[in-house]
């Protein structure tokens, strides 16, 4: 590995290679970089709206929040996602990233582009028709038509398919009836609701001759009439009732809802009919015959809000690193290498070891979202041949999408906190920050899916192998499915299992392996930063953990346990799989980033990072691969000092590393901080 500088004593006024800040920045913008610079440029102008949110009156921020979505969607930037004849930008990859660099700014205007256009809209654009695009998109992407995303009830969240929301069709007047069966089973947490929306997509169970059809989408108004510039709002429309959820831990600009329908009606052809259709006379025909498979294809469709999400939350990572970097490479504390100057924060080995992996991990995840949105815009934007193997590649990008979003939102919740804790008082204050940073992301770990939720989502797909049978598959019958198969042939379905038979030379076996690897516990074992060993290590954990799980389920079955009871003795070890698999597609991406990098700063820089990321996760888990024999004591040892000395590698780059995000300082505030 090429050291780019040898650290010194005063490592913050080391040379840093020329280049290194715009060849970064380039990169990590990538093929949409003008899309990046745009989206940020215009945001910066509503840098205001990011103290506005700590001085307006909470219903007077929710209108101004309002009012900047609706100018930014005058400026097309909202709506690259649609097709160009509704007055979009026709590249749904170009969206995403719009999305993510929309994350630098005010995380409530953020949220709510995101029910606009995002759930609402994209609803309408991927589950709906012809006759539903030409009625409504070009009003949407526009801003003159605000609606909302009406799935989740205050009685099920994660479990769509159980949805107490009922639409049924009256053949007499050819329309749908909707209504809330209970008082509890309203829609909540709807964005937009309270306050904006005019129309909502309704996720009800769909009801056609007395037959139950599943859960299917509708366009419903929940508003009639105009708002008014004196501030009387358009009134509830016949048999809605609106409520306001009230104050929340954070994105108090977004106007979260509750939504009743008492036999509110809508004509037939407000029914989202691109998966089924339901005739004038009653006749319910789809081309997807079985009903769970249909769910689950309808919901898939609407993969772009979890990869939006899991975007966003690398991009506000990067925001709070943005800060506590910059201020821990000025702030002085104690005299330590000198006896006339303090030592700056960021020259203490600690301080290194709480910001510098976080930082290594950020542009992880960055390089790993790169490779979900190009491979989104690939599945969604293809001509589609209905083939098992298009299938199997959905499946595995709704997986892959899952577990990227788990593991981003959860990385931004702790950076937050660790920076905020890094940069002492001064990051309690509003001005600097952390405070909206904090309460306005922490609802992302359980927005479009809970992560525990998702993670179980990603393990039955590596359990099954995507199996054609996928989408049919509830818990149980995993159970069973998994039961039914020789654990060797799980395993070798599986990606990782090709990658480790490639690979297995390089692990370490044991005590002895270790020992012969040559000086295991020197620091500078070339060995500890060969991303081949990485790889194997983590390819390793995968298959291991994935076969444990497998065989205890099997176990479980064969000896005739209930499968429900099983699988829930097992649930901790099915998350642990799924999160050792995408902590492996994580690193992959990045160690195919910096191979693909042609020789020079910026790929030494991307080389040092990809060491510090890859050996931090296998030390944080080291008691795992003590125990199943691939990390002995001395080797275990030497990964912790390879960190340390990753650490002081990486540390006269740090301030270069973070300016590299290209954050405009009005975006980040904290002058107090950051100079």
């Amino acid at each position: 590995m090429v050291h780019l500088t040898a650290p010194t004593t005063d490592p913050a006024h080391t040379g840093v290679p020329d280049g290194l800040v715009p060849g970064l920045t380039a990169l990590l913008d990538g093929e949409h970089a003008e899309v990046r610079r745009r989206v940020i440029d215009g945001i910066t102008s509503y840098a205001h709206v990011l103290e506005e949110g700590e001085t307006l009156p909470p219903e007077e921020f929710k209108d101004r929040v309002r009012d900047v979505v609706v100018e930014l969607a005058g400026s097309g930037l909202t709506g690259l996602g649609f097709p160009e004849e509704y007055g979009g930008g026709g590249d749904l990859g170009a969206s995403i990233a719009a999305f993510e660099a929309l994350a630098h700014g005010d995380l409530s205007v953020l949220v709510k582009v995101g029910v606009q256009f995002g759930l609402f809209g994209g609803a309408i654009l991927q589950l709906g028709t012809r006759r539903h695009h030409d009625a409504y998109l070009a009003d949407v992407v526009a801003g003159r038509l605000l609606g909302c995303f009406a799935m989740t009830e205050h009685r099920h969240g994660s479990n769509v398919a159980a949805l107490e929301t009922v639409a049924t069709y009256d053949v007499a007047t050819q329309e749908f009836v909707i209504t809330t069966t209970r008082e509890d089973a309203y829609k909540d947490y709807i964005g937009n609701a309270a306050r904006h929306a005019e129309l909502a997509v309704v996720f009800a169970q769909l009801e056609v001759g007395g037959e139950q059809r599943g859960v299917h989408a509708f366009v419903v108004p929940i508003r009639e009439g105009p708002s008014t510039g004196s501030g009387r709002r358009a009134q509830p429309a016949a048999g809605v009732r609106i409520g306001d959820d009230g104050p929340k831990m954070g994105l108090n600009g977004v106007d979260n809802g509750r939504l009743w329908f008492d036999g509110v009606r809508v004509p037939r052809t407000a029914l989202l009919n691109r998966f089924a259709d339901v005739s004038p006379d009653g006749v319910y025909s789809s081309p997807i015959e079985s009903q769970s498979r249909r769910f689950f294809t309808m919901l898939g469709t609407l993969i772009q809000g979890r990869v939006s999400v899991g975007g966003a939350a690398i991009t506000a990572s990067k925001v709070a690193l943005a800060i506590a970097v910059s201020y821990a490479n000025r702030r002085r504390q104690f005299e330590a290498t000198s006896e006339t100057e303090e030592e700056l924060l960021l020259d203490y080995g600690l301080h290194q070891r709480r910001l510098l992996p976080l930082l290594a991990r950020t542009y992880a995840l960055h390089f790993a979202q790169d490779v979900l949105r190009t491979n989104l815009h690939a599945v969604l934007t293809g001509a589609g041949d209905g083939t098992e193997g298009e299938e199997h590649a959905k499946r595995e990008l709704e997986s892959r999408a899952a577990g990227t979003k788990a593991l981003a939102t959860w990385h931004a919740t702790r950076t937050i906190q660790e920076c905020r804790e890094a940069c002492g008082g001064a990051g309690y204050l509003a001005v600097n920050r952390f405070a909206a940073l904090k309460a306005d992301t922490d609802v992302f770990t359980t927005f479009e899916g809970d992560n525990h939720v998702l993670l179980q989502l990603v393990a039955k797909g590596l359990l099954t192998d995507y199996a054609s049978e996928f989408e049919e598959m509830n818990q149980l019958d995993m159970v069973r499915f998994v039961a039914g198969l020789a654990v060797d042939t799980v395993l070798e379905r599986t990606s990782v299992h090709k990658l480790l038979e490639r690979a297995r030379s390089l692990l370490p076996g044991g005590s002895e392996a270790d020992a012969e690897a040559g000086h295991a516990g020197h620091a500078g074992d070339v060995g500890l930063r060969d991303p081949a060993y990485h790889l194997a290590m983590l390819g390793f954990r995968e298959e291991h953990i994935l076969g444990s799980v497998a065989r205890r389920l099997k176990a479980g079955v064969d000896r005739g346990r209930n499968p429900g009871e099983v699988f829930s003795a097992v649930q901790d070890h099915v998350v642990a799989a799924a999160r050792a698999h995408v902590e492996r597609l994580v690193l992959e991406a990045f160690v195919e980033k910096v191979a693909a990098t042609p020789p020079g700063p910026v790929h030494d820089a991307l080389d040092l990072l990809c060491d510090l990321h890859a050996l931090t996760v296998i030390e944080a888990d080291r008691a795992w691969f003590m125990e199943h024999g691939r990390l002995s004591v001395s080797r275990a040892k030497a990964i912790t000092a390879e960190v340390n000395a990753l650490c002081r590698e990486v540390r006269p780059l740090a301030q270069e590393l973070v300016d590299a995000f290209a954050i405009p300082r009005e975006l980040l505030r904290s002058e107090d901080l950051i100079g």
